[in-house]
């Protein structure tokens, strides 16, 4: 089964899709309840065996019961897609940061991904297979002027990432990241930029060829990072 932290109808609910056609049984994590239920309703009415799970991924040291609540509801946990991005962490120019918006956001960006991982490897190492899927963006590969803040701990975080799957391939489990470099159709923020900024948002890019990516991430293990679209 795949876990989905984060999930939403753009992303999330296209990688759910994607991994349930290969047989995938789908726990979604989100804060929202309500439109986590949604998400799971729409989900399971499509025939993919779906369940919800609400927790405040801004509070890394709930991760252990989490994960044991999707092994109670599931069993063994396969898959694990970390990317819970939404309009509450905001750009901020590099001269206007601080301690505190660092300090605010780096429990979502970087220490409960860490917690999650820490949670699931005895179960992964024990196995000899698992596998880690992990969401950042442009920032996180190619630094801009006005736009720090949430970049550098997705940076972090894709450091991590890259130690964590170098250490990892020996005993057959796998980490990989997706660095999105464009907002995402059918998703919150996607969406919103779209409609009040479509000068500044561009072309949104179909979250269906993102999960197309983390499939062919999954099956070949041949790359750490596939960026999309392609930096020019």
């Amino acid at each position: 089964m795949i876990a989905i932290f984060g999930a939403g109808p753009g992303l999330g609910a296209s990688v759910a899709r994607r991994f349930a056609r290969e047989g995938f049984r789908v726990a979604l994590v989100a804060r929202r309840k309500d439109r986590l239920d949604a998400l799971v309703e729409q989900l399971t009415a499509e025939g993919i065996e779906t369940a919800g799970f609400p927790a405040d991924l801004s509070q890394p040291t709930e991760v252990p019961d989490l994960i044991a609540a999707i092994r109670d509801r599931f069993g063994r946990i396969d898959v694990i897609e970390y990317g819970p991005i939404s309009g509450e962490q905001g750009f901020s120019p590099a001269t206007k940061l601080d301690a505190a918006i660092l300090e605010k956001n780096s429990p979502l960006l970087l220490l409960t991904p860490v917690e999650v991982v820490r949670a699931v490897l005895p179960e992964w190492t024990e196995r000899g297979d698992g596998a880690f899927l992990m969401t950042t963006g442009h920032t996180a590969v190619q630094p801009r002027p006005y736009m720090s803040g949430v970049g550098p701990l997705m940076a972090a975080a894709r450091n991590w990432l890259y130690s964590l799957n170098g250490e990892l391939t020996q005993i057959g489990v796998y980490a990989g990241t997706l660095s999105i470099t464009a907002l995402i159709a059918r998703s919150e923020m996607g969406e919103l930029a779209a409609a009040t900024m479509p000068d500044l948002a561009g072309p949104l890019v179909d979250p269906d060829d993102l999960a197309a990516h983390y499939w062919d991430m999954y099956t070949k293990r041949d790359r750490v990072e596939q960026i999309h679209p392609q930096l020019g």
